[in-house]
């Protein structure tokens, strides 16, 4: 080939989309007459609006060619005419055209999301920035609050007041002339003789001490002397005691027993004998003793009687008529007649009953001769400390320990209807105002002591001993489990309070390995603070609470989603489950009455009882309640639509429960009956 050929030679236009810009370079200096074609370069300086008309302009050419070809095959033109060739290479040339538009909009949806990430990451960036400087600020805010809450520890000490002080102070102390005017200076005084006034207390005490010690060491000497005489006196004690081993008679303590119990009115006395063969014949941990003042019992002849004689009707007749003249010595007279009418005999019986831990129910009878009626007061003893529980300060109590220990029996007014018309004469509208002072009259107690009185229930027919040996095993069953199931509470109590669910091993099985919701607050609550809850008036439109129960609030959590518990107690526990009530704060606030699924989970905890009840005499009911609602919880949520609006991202809780179906029924209920050993959850 000549070199006026190469000269006349058209140069070459490379089409280039996907090079990079050191490539088009090298080329561009190996070969000076080579012209770089860059999409990309074009792609800056075309308008997509022309673009689009281009589109349009080429489809509109495009299909008028094809119907113009269909118009020459129609009209007998061969395949390889000319007047086709031409317009096929016509469209050839558009489908270049519209390739090349094809490849302009694929670069320009890619430039618009490059320039899309690249302002979303400035934006984060600045995001960052800001969370920075906002946690800078609350650190700082944090740091100036504590500055202004420092207390200093010479304020938690009591000095004296600054007269006092500049009364008996020295001047070289006090300092008038500079301290009165300077508060500062004034504090560092009060100091400084609270120092001085310590250093003397401190001289004083030692000169106690000596002087005590030289007390203690007479004492000693004279304790030394008594203690000679002791062993004389055990020798002769101690000969004694095995005759009454053998015999298995404690003499000294029967005959002293014997003797005080001819004084006893006679319930007090049924209720010494029948406790006192039922301990012997069943029970070797109660014990049963007398307390109180056996030479005032002496001095009583007989027991006041119930009725008041005609000079008191005389006497509160002349009350009502000379109420302005004789005020003062009227109400003398009834305040008189009250204490007599509610007096006590001096003697009372004390019934401990022991558990094997160690932990002891006192129980002490008192007979209100006035009245014929028994009372009773409790106490509890146990060898470990109770003081750590906050919402355990109730069960313990001594006026509500014994609550309804029979249905229906709240101790607050005498059974005894005859006492309604004594309490009219003296003025007491309610025996309840004097139960903390006197006892509670449960008609248990009553039946103990051989008492028994007419009333709306059906009689026994059994007076006297019979009728309190025929209550006396099952009451101190009753007894011996209210303290033990009040005991386990009070430990239960104690952990949850601490956010913990005690579960223990036998009742493992009831719930799955994990559970990730979990308590995150217990707290006790007041009858009126229960009213006031929302999500709570089902239940007392239905009649299921009363004031004598006991209220708590349990709040479960995990993530964002809380559920709050407003749980009822009955003082018959375990014998009466728990009854749980449920508001879910999570997308919103729903309940039982407006959630099907937290309907379900209330029966899961208050129906099905059986199921979370445990190993007799079901002590656990409750933690396994609480825990059984964690697990209710987990499966609500994992089954649960994590994503309502269709947007992308990882979900706030998780599918880690195994469920045979997520949802059944037109009211889409979840499945919360836990199937152990298989550990998948179904509906029931």
């Amino acid at each position: 080939m000549s070199s006026d050929a190469v000269k006349k030679r058209k140069p070459k236009v490379i089409r280039n989309e996907s090079g990079t810009p050191e490539t088009k370079r090298g080329r561009a200096e190996g070969d000076q007459d080579v012209r770089v074609y860059n999409e990309e370069v074009e792609l800056e300086v075309r308008d997509p609006q022309q673009d689009y008309m281009l589109y349009k302009n080429t489809c509109a050419a495009l299909a008028k060619l094809m119907a113009e070809i269909q118009e020459l095959k129609a009209g007998g033109a061969k395949v390889g005419s000319v007047e086709i060739e031409e317009r096929r290479t016509q469209c050839s040339v558009h489908f270049i055209t519209l390739k090349k538009l094809n490849r302009l909009a694929h670069m320009r949806l890619k430039k618009g999301r490059d320039q899309t990430h690249e302002a979303k990451q400035r934006v984060d960036v600045l995001h960052l920035q800001l969370q920075n400087l906002l946690y800078e600020v609350m650190h700082l805010q944090k740091e100036i609050g504590k500055c202004l809450e420092f207390r200093s520890q010479h304020e938690e000490i009591e000095l004296v007041s600054e007269e006092e002080f500049f009364q008996e102070a020295p001047a070289e102390i006090s300092r008038p002339h500079v301290t009165r005017d300077d508060q500062h200076q004034l504090t560092l005084a009060r100091l400084d003789w609270e120092l001085e006034q310590r250093k003397r207390l401190a001289e004083q005490y030692k000169m106690s001490l000596a002087r005590k010690e030289k007390i203690q060491k007479a004492i000693e000497q004279k304790r030394e002397y008594l203690s000679s005489l002791q062993p004389g006196l055990q020798n002769i004690m101690q000969a004694s005691l095995p005759v009454q081993e053998y015999l298995a008679i404690p003499f000294e303590h029967m005959q002293k027993q014997a003797e005080v119990a001819r004084h006893l009115p006679p319930p007090l006395y049924v209720l010494l004998v029948q406790a006192g063969a039922y301990g012997q014949a069943c029970d070797k941990n109660l014990s049963v003793s007398i307390r109180g003042d056996v030479d005032e019992a002496k001095a009583l002849s007989r027991p006041p009687e119930d009725s008041q004689d005609d000079e008191s009707d005389s006497d509160a007749e002349e009350e009502q008529q000379n109420t302005k003249r004789r005020r003062a010595t009227s109400g003398v007279q009834l305040d008189d007649k009250r204490k007599e009418m509610l007096r006590r005999h001096p003697l009372s019986l004390c019934v401990d009953l022991k558990c094997k831990d160690g932990s002891v129910l006192h129980l002490f009878f008192y007979y209100l001769m006035n009245l014929n009626i028994l009372t009773v007061k409790t106490k509890v003893s146990t060898s470990a400390d109770l003081s750590g529980a906050v919402s355990a300060g109730e069960l313990l109590n001594s006026e509500s320990l014994l609550n309804c220990l029979y249905a229906s029996d709240h101790g607050k007014e005498t059974p005894n209807p005859a006492n309604r018309y004594q309490f009219d004469k003296v003025g007491i509208t309610t025996f309840g105002d004097y139960v903390s002072d006197l006892g509670h009259p449960y008609v248990w107690v009553q039946k103990l002591g051989g008492l028994q009185f007419s009333s709306g229930g059906a009689q026994s027919g059994l007076t006297g001993s019979a009728l309190s040996a025929s209550h006396m095993e099952r009451t101190m069953k009753l007894l011996r489990g209210r303290l033990q199931a009040r005991l386990a509470l009070h430990k239960q109590f104690s952990s949850l309070e601490h956010s913990i669910i005690p579960v223990s091993s036998e009742c493992q099985h009831l719930f799955p390995a994990k559970v990730v919701s979990g308590l995150m607050r217990w707290t006790l609550m007041s009858h009126q603070e229960f009213t006031e809850l929302g999500f709570v008036q089902h239940v007392l439109k239905a009649g299921l609470v009363h004031e004598t129960d006991l209220f708590f609030m349990a709040a479960v959590e995990r993530g964002t989603a809380r559920l709050l518990a407003a749980v009822v107690m009955n003082p018959r526990y375990p014998e009466v489950a728990p009854l749980f009530s449920l508001s879910l704060h999570w997308k919103g606030e729903r309940s039982g009455r407006t959630d099907d699924n937290l309907r379900a989970m209330e029966s899961e905890v208050n129906v099905f009882r059986s199921e979370l009840q445990g190993p007799r005499p079901g002590l656990q009911l409750l933690t396994n309640q609480i825990q059984r609602l964690c697990v209710c919880l987990d499966v609500y949520l994992e089954t649960e639509s994590q994503v309502c609006d269709g947007s992308e991202g990882p979900k706030e809780f998780p599918r880690e429960k195994m469920c045979l179906r997520t949802a059944r029924g037109p009211s889409r209920l979840k499945p919360f009956k836990y199937n152990h050993p298989q550990g998948f959850f179904s509906h029931r």
